[in-house]
């Protein structure tokens, strides 16, 4: 007998927003802290990527800080954005590796809910293909919704990102019945999205616990996570915090290696 085929576990990334570098800078005003430097400290402590949102009211990342990270990175730039005339037309200047389309209203301290794929009609899916056209991956931050993952891959995004805050945040509330739930419709919603030909990443809210469990299902393929990575630098700098994030990912990967030996 033949000995068995070994199990191909698929790699999964860490992108590293680092929004909330710029926002204390800018709490203060000056240069310092500058986000450039973390984004160095984080490629220097395994990070795949580097994620920035550029927000219509410029409260954290600024459009100097895109272009600088855009010819210092050496890590791919994931640019994170609203879908207006004025970001695509930004995007399509600076050319990153990829853009995540979210929703945006100024009133918000950070994202709230998933982009509604389907009211955004044809408007949309022109900006997608805009994007993509100028050789930019384009990803639609979601909900874990069946119609609004449908219409994502009929609209032409390569990746949808799941939008994890809900269920973070049952987590934190102890509503583990809700908790468990929402991860039920994550899990199916990646599934799903693998089905229709999408990448599937996921963020929001995500802490050393729930980014473990998340890298668990082999369909996730990144995982961008900001926040609460500035908050650890605070306690035990930026590179232990990152490094301690890509052992939890390890972990939550080696959970999936051997549910899929047995």
């Amino acid at each position: 007998m033949s000995a068995a085929s070994p199990v191909v576990v698929p790699p999964i990334r860490l992108g590293v927003n680092i929004d909330h570098v710029a926002t204390i800078r800018n709490a203060r005003g000056g240069a310092l802290p500058d986000p450039l430097r973390a984004a160095a400290l984080a490629a220097a402590a395994g990070a795949d990527g580097i994620t920035a949102h550029l927000r219509e009211d410029r409260r954290h990342i600024r459009d100097e800080d895109m272009r600088r990270l855009k010819e210092t990175l050496v890590l791919p730039l994931n640019f994170e954005m609203a879908a207006t005339h004025e970001m695509v037309a930004i995007a399509t200047e600076l050319k990153p590796h990829a853009c995540c389309l979210v929703p945006e209203r100024r009133e918000e301290r950070t994202t709230e809910g998933g982009l509604d794929v389907l009211a955004g009609g044809i408007d949309l899916a022109h900006r997608v293909e805009r994007l993509a056209a100028a050789g930019i991956r384009v990803s639609l931050f979601v909900a874990p919704d069946e119609d609004q993952i449908v219409r994502a891959a009929d609209i032409g995004a390569a990746v949808i990102e799941l939008h994890t805050g809900a269920w973070c945040d049952y987590r934190v509330a102890g509503r583990q019945e809700d908790a468990a739930a929402e991860l039920d419709r994550l899990m199916r919603a990646a599934d799903q999205a693998v089905t229709l030909g999408l990448e599937v990443h996921a963020g929001h809210g995500l802490d050393y616990a729930t980014a473990e469990i998340m890298a668990a299902n082999g369909h996730v393929r990144e995982l961008n996570i900001g926040h609460f990575l500035i908050g650890e630098a605070i306690f035990e700098g930026l590179e232990t915090a990152i490094r301690r994030m890509r052992a939890a990912m390890a972990r939550g990967r080696a959970h999936l290696r051997l549910g899929a030996a047995a």
